[in-house]
């Protein structure tokens, strides 16, 4: 006698091509992320994934963490031309000096706000009022208005690689933005306003 198979929960439909992908949509993606470490590294990855596919960046997340001292802004900050060589030259991760230089600056970035009394995590929450925003979009938008928006503020900062685009995947992938598809079994509200 066999057992009977569970049915498969609805997903959202980009994390069916791969085991990799299926078990980071289940397990992390859209899950609330207030960590303010956490949520820089999410947008760090985010921008290197611009112009790859997302899988490349989960089979090389392990190396980025590596490569950045464990997205630990205050290390990343010190990086100098040796580490940004170094990183360079690691087959681990994605090698494009811009993007490099970008977290570096970035980290700094991150360690300045603090110093001045902001909390990255805080900044970033009250861009959607502090709690999670239900999105009624069909999937495919690439960005939103508040993306649009969102990306401007970041960009007035000085970061880089956060786009429109870069930053409306990374408010859904850390939860700002329930992006799940309407009837993914992850999806936390049947309705809402579009963000």
């Amino acid at each position: 006698m066999t057992p009977t198979s569970q049915p498969t929960p609805p997903r959202c439909a980009w994390s069916a091509s791969d085991p990799l992908l299926r078990e980071y949509h289940d397990l992390e993606w859209g899950r609330e992320e207030r960590d303010s470490r956490a949520l820089w590294e999410m947008l760090v990855l985010e921008g290197f994934q611009a112009g790859l596919s997302w899988l490349t960046i989960l089979r090389k997340r392990e190396a980025f963490r590596a490569a950045f001292a464990g997205f630990d802004p205050d290390r990343v900050a010190r990086f100098g031309d040796a580490e940004v060589l170094r990183l360079m030259a690691d087959p681990g991760i994605v090698r494009s000096r811009a993007k490099i230089e970008a977290t570096v600056s970035g980290a700094r970035i991150f360690c300045g706000m603090r110093d001045r009394g902001e909390d990255f995590g805080e900044v970033c929450w009250a861009y959607v009022g502090g709690q999670p925003l239900p999105w009624d979009g069909t999937g495919t938008e690439a960005r939103t208005p508040l993306s649009e928006r969102v990306s401007k503020d970041l960009r007035r900062r000085g970061f880089k690689f956060v786009g429109p685009t870069i930053v409306h995947a990374w408010m859904q992938a850390t939860g700002m933005v329930d992006g799940h598809a309407l009837d993914c079994f992850r999806r936390a509200s049947p309705r809402g306003r579009k963000a």
